[in-house]
């Protein structure tokens, strides 16, 4: 489980694709000390357990593998040596939860669309397919590239975020322009919400198939939610 607070940046040392499947060896460009094999450390939103390690604290480097399915429903693909990514550690117990939580389990590519100035900040509108438009929502949480914001603006397929100047001198962020594709992964709550109430609104699940349940097909009201407690 992650927070989407960014710890810093790591460069692309090597890509080692075989077939479908691609292992990484990246070097935190900050000091990321204790790497333990076996520990979750987010790459641009995707949660990848390290392999293998070493370097000195100043210079540690570690590599990670990425599945044909992690390559397929990721950006990962997209990466190159010399680029850089977003990283995060898997949070602790006892960890402040500054911003929401995050799986690390992407659910789709967004494409930036626009970006615009406004003050000190930027606004960029990202377009996703519209079948996860219902789990976003104005002023919800969504993470973009492992990135935890707000959503300030959205419709059925697009959102639009405003990033502050910290989060753009700590992340890749400030490098985004429009074409640019990243990861997006939805609220976490909001997803289990959905599928839980489907059952008994008759329509189709997050995941496009038919929901199952004893509540029959009738539309989601006021009364429904009270009678079950919400």
């Amino acid at each position: 489980m992650f927070t989407g607070i960014i710890q810093g940046q790591g460069g692309i040392v090597a890509v080692e694709s075989a077939g479908k499947e691609t292992r990484l060896r990246i070097r935190p460009l900050f000091v990321l000390s204790d790497i333990v094999v076996g520990e979750s450390i987010a790459a641009n939103g995707v949660c990848l357990t390290v392999e293998t390690h070493g370097g000195s604290r100043d210079a540690a480097w570690y590599t990670c593998y990425a599945s044909a399915e992690t390559m397929r429903l990721t950006t990962l693909g997209d990466l190159k040596t010399g680029d850089r990514v977003n990283l995060e550690r898997a949070l602790a117990m006892g960890d402040r939860l500054g911003g929401h939580m995050v799986a690390g389990h992407v659910d789709c590519v967004a494409t930036v669309a626009e970006v615009r100035e406004e003050g000190e900040s930027r606004r960029y509108r990202l377009k996703f397919p519209q079948e996860f438009g219902p789990q976003v929502i104005p002023k919800g949480s969504v993470a973009l590239d492992g990135v935890s914001l707000t959503v300030n603006h959205c419709g059925p397929d697009f959102l639009e975020v405003n990033v502050i100047p910290e989060t753009q001198r700590v992340t890749t962020i400030a490098g985004w322009k429009p074409g640019i594709r990243v990861n997006m992964e939805t609220d976490l709550i909001g997803k289990y919400v959905q599928r839980m109430l489907s059952a008994w609104q008759g329509g189709a699940s997050a995941t496009g198939h038919a929901a199952s349940g004893s509540g029959g097909g009738g539309a989601l009201t006021v009364e429904f939610l009270k009678e079950h407690g919400f």
